[in-house]
């Protein structure tokens, strides 16, 4: 298996002209920020643009992106952004590119085409980019580039594979994907795989999410008929919460919905505008008269209502979370309710669902989950015998697995290797990582695309750094101390005691004599630097220097000290008559 160690990239060198460069912005060693790019030349092909959510500990931030530094230096080299489907993993980092550098145009199937054109609105952006619908019969060509697709299927509609013909080779990027003989919607053409598989395929770069997932996934159409059961036997209330991104199974709840003479309120951003797409586009198809608002819910018996909301991770401003809590402005639970959480805790969100479970059953609900016995959910990616399917309709000569974690990765190239993929022909790639495609053989390159993780917070793309990072991690842990210093910097004296300020790092009313033997410290520390001639930063250093270790050594806690200077007389007399 052809996997380097970290800061060692032993590889050819890669003829610009000559060459196809392959290589992922995001999308590898993690979940989520998918973004895949091929170069020759003077063009370059993207695939996806996606965001990652942030994890726990990186505090305000809103979104990861990737460092789109590359794109910028060669943006008059990008010719199309291509989408394979339009979950957020894969379209949510497209209006942070096009506010990092111009796009021609985006080629996205309907589904992902309507959810980028609302997404887009809501930022009101000028000059966006045309947006191109695909399908399966589509072509796109450039200098360079002939790409064809395929349908695939996923838990969302219109899903599409995608087959890129280069100078020196095939390339197939399966984009996200599951096989399902029963599938809600489109299935996948087997036909068309197995005939590009026929016809000769370079590298596959293929969907690693399930890979330690054994066998194949459950049908679509058997969560379905769980969910129909379940509204039929429901006396009171039903509430469902799954993914909004989920919009077959929305779409099958609201049809058993419907069948079972029950109202619909969508709860939860997110799910409004995917149901309102659905709708426009006929992939929800049910009467408008179906859904009710919020305020109208009083007005129905309880068993004539199902509601729909987001919050199925336990999110905390979620849907589902402030009617549990019993913040929500219209629904609280009451009991007789019965809660279908149609989805599987995400790694790491286990103990927040289990918290909002637990408030909901004490506040009288019945609360079901996905179990062995109750098919409330079944994945969109493909288990471990489905991508076998797809590496034997394919038929690579090399591999490279793609959206996943490391190990993800690593047990999908073992799965490639056990469907006859040689050893030496499977590549695991980091983020930045670059392949060559030369003569139809692949190569590790030795040069390495800047990749690093954008966080960003609100709309900047700029990006936090660090320290901000590491300051916000310290705020939360230990709080903040606030040194408020008056001098006179024309006499370079200081003029009162400091007063000090203290959020989130002890009680002051109970520490007074831990505060008084601070101030008093911080005072003599100033006055003895003051001796001398100073600056303002010579002042904070001493503050900090003086006042942190002193902290840390009554309490075990190092708070941030924030040092305020003011030179300013009349403040001083006013603060202290």
């Amino acid at each position: 298996m052809r996997e380097e160690k970290a800061n060692v990239y032993s590889g050819i060198n890669y003829d610009s002209e000559k060459d196809t460069l392959v290589y992922a912005l995001g999308g590898l060693g993690e979940i989520g920020k998918n973004m895949y790019c091929f170069e020759q030349d003077d063009e370059i092909i993207i695939v996806d643009a996606g965001v990652k959510f942030p994890d726990d500990d990186l505090l305000g931030v809103d979104y990861v992106i990737p460092d789109y530094t590359h794109l910028i230096k060669n943006q008059q080299k990008i010719q199309a952004l291509i989408i394979t489907h339009g979950h957020e993993d894969h379209i949510g980092g497209i209006p942070f590119l096009l506010m990092a550098c111009p796009i021609k145009k985006i080629y996205a199937p309907r589904f992902a085409k309507a959810l980028i054109e609302k997404k887009l609105s809501e930022r009101r952006r000028a000059n966006n980019p045309e947006i191109i619908e695909i399908n399966e019969d589509s072509r796109i060509e450039t200098k360079y580039f002939r790409v064809g697709f395929f349908d695939t299927v996923h838990s969302i509609p219109d899903s599409l594979g995608v087959l890129i013909n280069t100078p020196n080779g095939r390339i197939v990027e399966t984009g996200d994907f599951k096989f399902d003989l029963t599938p809600v919607g489109i299935n996948a053409d087997y036909q068309k795989m197995a005939y590009i598989g026929a016809a000769g395929v370079t590298l596959l770069m293929s969907d690693s999410t399930n890979s330690e997932v054994e066998g194949f996934s459950i049908s679509e159409k058997q969560v379905a008929q769980s969910i129909l059961d379940i509204t039929r036997k429901t006396t009171g209330r039903l509430i469902v919460s799954t993914f909004a991104s989920n919009v077959h199974r929305l779409a099958q709840i609201i049809k058993a919905a419907k069948e079972c003479g029950r109202k619909v309120l969508i709860l939860g951003r997110s799910m409004e505008n995917v149901v309102e797409i659905g709708k426009q586009l006929k992939t929800i198809d049910v009467p408008e008269d179906t859904f009710i608002s919020a305020e109208a819910v009083d007005s129905y018996p309880a068993n004539e209502l199902c509601i729909i909301c987001t919050g199925s991770q336990g999110e905390t401003l979620a849907a589902l979370s402030r009617i549990a809590n019993g913040t929500h402005k219209n629904i609280k639970i009451i009991p007789g309710d019965s809660i279908v959480l149609s989805s599987n805790p995400i790694p790491g969100n286990a103990l927040n669902v289990s918290g909002i479970v637990n408030q909901l059953v004490r506040n009288g609900a019945r609360v079901m989950e996905n179990a062995t016995f109750q098919s409330l959910h079944t994945t969109g990616h493909a288990s471990r015998e489905e991508q076998k399917l797809m590496l034997q309709l394919i038929k690579p000569k090399y591999f490279m697995p793609v959206h996943g974690e490391y190990k993800m990765l690593k047990l999908h190239a073992w799965t490639a290797m056990e469907t006859g993929v040689p050893e030496e022909n499977c590549f695991i790639c980091a983020n930045g990582d670059a392949l060559v495609l030369r003569n139809e053989e692949v190569f590790r390159a030795n040069t390495r695309i800047q990749t690093d993780a954008i966080y960003v917070e609100g709309r900047d793309i700029s990006g936090l750094s660090t320290s901000v990072l590491k300051d916000r991690q310290i705020l939360a842990d230990n709080g903040m101390v606030a040194v408020v210093v008056c001098i006179d910097s024309r006499t370079n004296k200081i003029l009162c005691r400091p007063g000090i300020v203290s959020r989130g790092f002890i009680y002051i009313k109970e520490n007074q004599s831990l505060i008084k033997e601070a101030e008093s410290l911080v005072y003599e520390a100033l006055k003895e630097t003051m001796k001398k001639k100073v600056t303002f930063n010579d002042l904070k250093n001493c503050i900090k220097n003086t006042l942190e270790p002193f902290l840390y050594d009554h309490t075990n806690r190092n708070p941030i000290v924030i040092p305020v200077i003011l030179n300013n007389v009349e403040v001083a007399k006013k603060r202290y008559q």
